[in-house]
């Protein structure tokens, strides 16, 4: 027997079809819809409203799709390693390198010029220590953060903080570099503990080595003792029965000095509290300095410490941490200037290291906790810092946004729902207590007397009735109503798109790719005039913020020029004025140039960062090709210029334009001005064309291997179509003359039509 739950009709209006009853016939039970007393086909109402909801998913979902597909590199997961470099929620730590006369002018590593053939780095680059370091021998890191060196004769030591990715608590790993940090063997973890370490503050003291890492879970601070260094520790002493977080202990005229923070006061500031203790001997016992806690101030004031103290010209500095913006933001130094058992005295000082323009495609664009500075006995200082491009707690913000809006969709694909007709109720009656099936008499008796079903009744109605009444105010059928619903859809799309980058699309930076554990940097050259400034100007804000771009390098071959101050740029800016208005002049040598890697990229093409990026990653791999974005082939007996469909037709191509395209600047340019290229700048000059042609020649002529590979952009805008200033608007008159020119080329430096480079060859499928 079942029992009929039936709703009070409201009154009029539309609130009759609110009624549900359950009907009983000898076959079973089915649901009807009594709407004012009549039979309604409530399976047809159902269905309409399931198929809308279908169709708004797959629509919805089928947009999200190809966005993240198209628009978004989710590269925080870079497939440098199969094990570690997970997203995590503390950040994507990683280790630099910096050099200088003094640590008061350090510079980093890429500023040093230094190449190394093996990982194809000209130059190597920051960060030299990632997550992938310690995960590729075999120990998987989630970040790498905290470094401090030991030097022992030539070789130097760094040891840092490792997060497992399995156990996600703090190691300590080691590495080992013979060439001044350019390059470091990745020798293991060090020191494991069942707690959380970091900090590996490493010192000498009669003839031993210790460390003293972080380890406040255990809520003590321990001391580690080398017996075959760096690999084997073992446990030395408590040094202090408190969670004391990133200390050191210095000698200081004729005493030691312990130097940490103790975050577990109920008054205490976190990441603003500093205290001080002294002793005769690193094993203590330990006396409280007077004025302890020295700080418990704002946290952006550098009271916890950064690194390791260090001297020069005789005067002690300490390193703190400022977290006013976020955990870590930025390393502060101090120069103590009274450290007595009574007094203490510090001044900040500045540093001198520029932060990055950059922002997330910077390694440490976000943020950086952490100084190690030691000087070498060449009498150079070097440096480690360490680094974060995002802010701590990012994947969680992320994740946190991103729901909001995929919330914030539901609810406008309701409101369209309500618009169109298709979504008729809200919250279905049978959901609501008053229809729950059958229900004893004391719970019925409940049900009539608590307030809470009642009012949740009266708000189920309510709600219900919302769908008669906004399609009676907004009326869908008038052109307001139309516009209303258009952008209503439109504003869906928006935030289902920004709901995909905050969930799929990662940090949002467009990392480098390392290879051989190591980075590099090129420089990016454009030529113009002066028609093409608002090109120019978009262009330049633009790809100065790629992680690897070093300088960009303006070729102005006509006009006034403008100065380097008119323009964004996130890194050093030249433009290099030519007297005569040639597209020779890309080619030109220009000994200014400090990188290998040269990207050759015309000012009205715009694509992603992660396009350069991963482009910038295959020439590293081959040096010796022109490495680009956009292919053609040449082929057949009568030489016809044609664009990049008849390759995609044929399934090859055997030429790069240079107008997207990375080449080796010294050897290229070498080439190109060669006395066996003068015929071909000639007519190149006189078409005022061809000079991309002519380089795929003058590779091809060198060398019986291959010599162009491609690389597929995600997408790639001309944004000369919309400024109405491109140099070759004619397409069908531009490509005769670089017909013409594949014919006298063919002449002067032999055929290509025998080359054929095929695409999806590359296993990580760039090349489709």
């Amino acid at each position: 027997m079942g029992s009929g739950g039936v709703v009070p009709s409201g009154g009029g209006g539309g609130s009759g079809w609110y009624r549900w009853r359950w009907l009983n016939n000898n076959n079973g039970t089915k649901n009807s819809t009594i709407k004012n007393g009549n039979n309604n086909n409530g399976t047809c109402v159902l269905s309409s409203t399931l198929a809308y909801f279908l169709f708004a998913f797959a629509f919805l979902g089928s947009i999200g799709c190809l966005y993240a597909k198209f628009m978004l590199t989710a590269n925080w997961l870079k497939g440098i390693t199969t094990m570690g470099c997970l997203e995590d929620n503390e950040g994507s730590w990683a280790i630099g390198v910096f050099y200088g006369d003094s640590p008061f002018t350090l510079k980093p590593i890429e500023d040093m010029n230094i190449w190394k053939d093996a990982s194809a780095a000209w130059p190597v680059a920051n960060p030299v220590v990632t997550c992938a370091s310690p995960s590729n021998i075999g120990f998987p890191s989630n970040f790498v953060a905290d470094p401090f060196l030991y030097v022992q004769g030539d070789a130097i030591y760094l040891f840092y903080e490792t997060k497992n990715s399995i156990t996600m608590q703090g190691d300590i790993g080691v590495a080992r570099s013979t060439d001044k940090g350019a390059t470091w063997q990745h020798l293991g973890i060090a020191l494991d503990e069942d707690w959380h370490l970091s900090y590996p503050y490493i010192f000498d003291y009669n003839g031993n080595i210790y460390m003293m890492p972080e380890g406040s879970q255990k809520g003590e601070l321990r001391l580690y003792r080398a017996v075959d260094f760096p690999m084997q520790w073992t446990f030395d002493k408590i040094i202090m029965k408190k969670p004391l977080v990133d200390s050191f202990i210095i000698p200081h005229e004729g005493k030691f000095w312990l130097f940490g923070s103790d975050h577990s006061g109920i008054s205490t500031e976190k990441n603003g509290q500093l205290e001080i203790w002294y002793s005769s001997s690193p094993h203590g016992p330990w006396e409280p300095h007077k004025k302890n806690p020295i700080y418990n101030t704002d946290k952006s004031m550098g009271a916890r410490n950064g690194g390791r103290p260090f001297v020069y010209n005789g005067n002690l500095y300490r390193v703190g941490q400022d977290c006013g913006e976020a955990y870590g933001r930025r390393t502060r130094v101090f120069k103590v200037e009274v450290l007595t058992t009574n007094e203490f005295k510090e001044v900040e000082v500045p540093l001198g290291v520029k932060e990055s323009s950059k922002g997330r495609n910077a390694w440490n664009g976000a943020r950086n906790h952490h100084l190690d500075v030691q000087q070498l006995s060449s009498g150079e200082w070097i440096a480690v810092f360490d680094g974060d491009r995002v802010p701590s707690g990012d994947a969680n913000r992320r994740f946190i946004l991103g729901s909001a809006a995929v919330i914030a969709v539901s609810v406008l694909v309701i409101l369209v729902g309500m618009l169109v007709g298709a979504v008729k109720c809200i919250v279905p009656l049978s959901w609501c207590p008053h229809n729950m099936g059958k229900r004893s008499d004391s719970f019925l008796n409940w049900e009539r007397s608590n307030v809470l079903s009642s009012k949740l009744r009266l708000f189920c109605s309510r709600l219900n009735r919302a769908s008669s009444i906004l399609r009676a105010r907004i009326r869908p059928n008038t052109c307001i109503g139309t516009l209303i619903l258009v952008l209503t859809i439109l504003v869906a799309v928006l935030l289902m798109c920004n709901g995909v980058t905050y969930i799929y699309g990662g940090s949002g930076a467009h990392e480098p790719y390392s290879l051989s554990d190591h980075y590099s940097q090129f420089t990016l050259l454009t030529m113009t005039y002066d028609a093409r400034l608002w090109n120019l100007k978009m262009y330049i804000k633009h790809y100065s913020r790629c992680s690897s771009v070093r300088e960009v390098v303006v070729v102005w071959n006509k006009g006034v020029p403008p100065h380097s101050s008119d323009f964004d740029s996130a890194v050093p800016l030249r433009i290099r004025v030519e007297k005569q208005n040639s597209l020779n002049n890309r080619f030109k040598m220009d000994p200014s140039i400090k990188t290998r890697a040269v990207l050759e990229l015309d000012d009205d093409i715009m694509m992603t960062c992660d396009d350069v990026e991963r482009g910038f990653r295959v020439w590293r791999e081959h040096p010796d090709r022109i490495v680009g974005f956009y292919p053609r082939l040449i082929n057949g007996n009568r030489l016809k210029y044609r664009g990049e469909k008849h390759a995609r037709n044929h399934n090859g191509y055997n030429i790069i334009l240079t107008g997207a395209a990375f080449i080796d600047g010294p050897m290229a340019f070498g080439r190109y001005w060669s006395e066996k290229a003068a015929a071909g700048r000639a007519l190149v000059d006189k078409y005022f064309n061809c000079e991309d042609v002519l380089m795929n020649y003058l590779y091809a002529n060198t060398s019986l291997s291959e010599v162009v590979e491609y690389v597929k952009p995600t997408w790639a805008i001309d944004t000369s179509k919309f400024s109405g200033v491109a140099i070759s608007r004619n397409t069908q008159a531009h490509y005769g003359v670089r017909s013409n020119c594949l014919t006298k080329f063919s002449d002067m430096y032999g055929s290509l039509t025998h080359r054929k480079s095929y695409f999806s060859r590359r296993k990580d499928g760039w090349d489709v």
